[in-house]
């Protein structure tokens, strides 16, 4: 048998979810590694006083005990896996793996035993089922009867809510009720958080970017207080994953970010990160609320009770030794300008992604982190619509694509030698470079680095074109080196050639040619253009008739939305100095959507009401006959304005008239040389000409008819 066992696919409850990973017994440790959140649990081989082997839902699974009273379990082996197990537990361990059954009988009635952090109900000494206590949110208690209220989890499709537990009285010991002792018992382990006590320290009004807003982080002993002006957040230090210190690309502020899982959930919004601006400038001198000595005897020297630096340095620090998890900071990566970011977009708003040594993050909005290990491949793809930059593609085992766009095509060499360094597996490559890879990440070799990649050479000469062509056009004196029309295809002719007669025509007759034809074709233009002029003369526009506004009217009621958008304007500004009114209306549209049904139903209430009453006082200024005289003030315009549109019209038709009578009189006296080319062209023009002006004086005359019948009308109906 090896030094080690290995199994994949092993599961882990967490809060009634089951998280997949892999489990390693070795010599020294047991480990266990999350493939969802990458956490990883490692138990020395010394500390372990129990091993019991049982058959449970899937499959079979072990129950590891320390000598702390932790416990921990795992599921998902196969029945033939008993055998190495328990042969490596006693070569290695001392350490017997014993076989317990489950009681599946179905009775309601046992006994409890509090093991470390377990509820063990009990039925003829075999376990019925196990409480992990660190998921109890609450424990109340009444007469004879306690109840657990656990942690929901939104990652499971049914949820645990609650389990009460019936205590009959004791008649031995009268001293201490048993319903009081069984609570106390849980309440030890259970995962209730409670405010007593003063906080180790507070930080005041830090910029917090999610959940947004300026926050007082009181920091207690095992949880994080945030304490804002509307929400208040209470995260235990049990759920923090990772702590991330990332420099800004202006590098004069730095971002301080908190991993959570489960998240902190505000509504139906989750936030699985706190993210927390500093500026590099801002200093601060903290004192620790707490003695010299058990400072030095909590902290082991992380801490000293007096303490002075800049902001974001203390609050890391702070966070450091009460969460007891190391600081990710960016590597050794350097982008174009020489920051540690790379400028890009995902779900289209402007981020900052970081590549960091074991993966890559994206603050904010939203954050994004991907470790290495749960990556399959990355994709180098041009941008849709600019070649200027290009998109970043991460797709990962499970299936999820993750696209960063609009980085600077620039950037792509440093990310690429980066993404090579780290071999991950580019979906990309040139055909040369896939051939000798198998896809695994693990078989990449170091001279990857060296080998030629064609999507960078694209770019590069991409990049070169451009650059010229921008040379080219910033000079406007300078010729074009690229593009000779005389050495090329000379026997062509360009319409648009300035010298394209003088290069293509012989003779003189060709050149004649092309002249009458350039006449031919100004002559159909001046035409068309002259024609469409004349029918916009024609066509009179429609003038807008508008409402008349009532006088002494009640205005229309507001909604529900706008009534409370008045009433928390100011509560907005004030949470966030300096906001613009665009951002406002966005922030104000984001709370009412987080509101619940119960704060809305006050706002409808309101604007239900807001209704009523307009609804009266509409009422009441009809009645007061406010309608009737705006309706007849809207009337009586209409027909005054009928008399001088007509009188418009009128002078429109004749002013159209007399420029075309210029037209024509200019056209008659003058004609040009190229005009006069045969007598017989000229009489034939005449005789349309003639035949032109005949059929304008018939519509000219029936046009006055028309007009000298409709002034009588509008007469009369002035007269009326």
């Amino acid at each position: 048998m090896g030094d080690t066992l290995e199994f994949s696919d092993i599961y882990q409850e967490h809060k009634g979810s089951w998280n997949d990973g892999r489990l390693r017994f070795s010599k020294q440790t047991v480990v266990y590694k999350s493939s969802k959140t990458g956490k990883v649990d490692s138990i020395q081989a010394a500390e372990l006083n129990l091993a019991h082997w049982r058959r449970v839902c899937l499959g079979h699974g072990i129950k590891l005990g320390t000598n702390s009273g932790h416990v921990y379990k795992y599921d998902g082996f196969r029945d033939t896996d008993l055998e190495k197990i328990s042969e490596f537990f006693k070569t290695n361990y001392k350490l017997e793996v014993m076989e317990k059954d489950m009681c599946v009988k179905g009775w309601n009635w046992g006994t409890t035993k509090f093991s470390g952090p377990l509820l063990a109900f009990e039925i003829n000494d075999n376990a019925a089922f196990e409480v992990p206590l660190s998921n109890v949110s609450q424990c109340a208690t009444g007469k004879n009867e306690v109840t657990l209220e656990f942690h929901q989890n939104d990652d499971t499709e049914v949820s645990l809510m609650e389990v009460r537990f019936y205590v009959p009285p004791s008649q031995s010991d009268e001293r201490q009720d048993p319903v009081e002792a069984f609570a106390e018992n849980v309440l030890s382990k259970a995962d209730v958080i409670q405010a007593t006590g003063d906080a180790v320290c507070v930080f005041k009004e830090l910029q917090c970017l999610t959940p947004r807003g300026r926050y007082d982080i009181r920091i207690y002993p095992t949880f994080l207080h945030l304490h804002g002006k509307t929400f208040d957040y209470k995260i235990p230090y049990t759920t923090v994953l990772r702590l991330f210190l990332l420099p800004h690309k202006d590098q004069r502020q730095m971002f301080f970010v908190i991993s959570l899982d489960p998240p902190i959930k505000q509504g139906q919004t989750r936030y699985h990160f706190l993210i927390l601006l500093f500026s590099k400038e801002e200093e601060l001198s903290l004192t620790l609320n707490m003695s010299e000595e058990d400072v030095e005897r909590r902290f082991e020297g992380k801490l000293t009770k007096n303490m002075s630096g800049s902001l974001y340095e203390m609050v890391s620090r702070v966070m450091k030794s009460l969460v007891n998890r190391k600081i990710t900071v960016p590597g050794n990566f350097q982008g174009h300008s020489g920051a540690q970011c790379i400028t890009c977009s995902y779900k289209a708003s402007s981020g900052l992604l970081y590549p960091l040594e074991r993966g890559f993050i994206y603050v904010h909005k939203p954050p994004v982190h991907l470790r290495f290990e749960e990556i399959s491949c990355v994709n180098f793809a041009r941008g849709t619509t600019t070649t200027r930059s290009f998109d970043f593609e991460i797709e990962t085992k499970q299936g999820n694509q993750f696209t960063f766009s609009s980085i600077e095509r620039e950037e792509y060499g440093k990310l690429f030698d980066f993404v090579n360094a780290k071999k991950l597996n580019i979906k990309n490559r040139g055909f040369k470079e896939k051939k000798g890879m198998k896809g695994k990440i693990d078989e990449y070799s170091d001279s990857d680095e060296d080998q030629h990649d064609a999507y960078l050479e694209r770019m590069k000469a991409e990049g070169k074109i451009r650059e010229e062509g921008n040379e080219s056009a910033d000079s406007d004196g300078e010729s074009d080196e690229s593009f000779n029309p005389g050495e090329e295809d000379d026997d062509i002719a360009e319409e648009y050639d300035s010298n394209a007669s003088a290069s293509e025509s012989d003779s003189g007759e060709d050149a004649d040619d092309s002249d009458d034809t350039k006449k031919k074709k100004k002559e159909k233009k001046e035409k068309t253009v002259k024609v469409v002029k004349e029918k916009k003369e024609r066509k009179p526009r429609k003038e807008r008739k508008r409402r008349p506004k009532e006088v002494g009217a009640p205005k229309r009621p507001m909604s529900a939305y706008m009534l409370w958008l008045n009433a928390s304007r100011e509560r907005i500004k004030s949470e966030n100095p300096g906001i613009s009114i665009t951002e406002i209306s966005k922030k104000a549209g984001e709370m009412w959507r987080t509101l619940s049904k119960e704060d809305k139903e006050e706002w409808d209430i309101k604007a239900v009401e807001a209704k009523k009453q307009y609804e009266i006082a509409k009422q009441e200024f009809k009645d007061s006959g406010g309608g009737a005289a705006a309706a007849a003030a809207s009337s009586s315009p209409q027909k005054e304005s009928k008399k001088p549109a007509v009188k418009k019209e009128e002078k429109k038709r004749k002013s159209a008239g007399g420029d075309k009578e210029k037209d024509r009189t200019v056209n008659d006296s003058f004609k040009s040389k190229e005009f006069i080319e045969t007598s017989e062209d000229s009489s034939d023009s005449d005789k349309k000409s003639k035949s032109k002006k005949k059929k304008k004086k018939k519509k000219e005359s029936e046009e006055e008819e028309e007009a000298a019948a409709s002034t009588p009308a509008s007469s009369e109906a002035d007269s009326d």
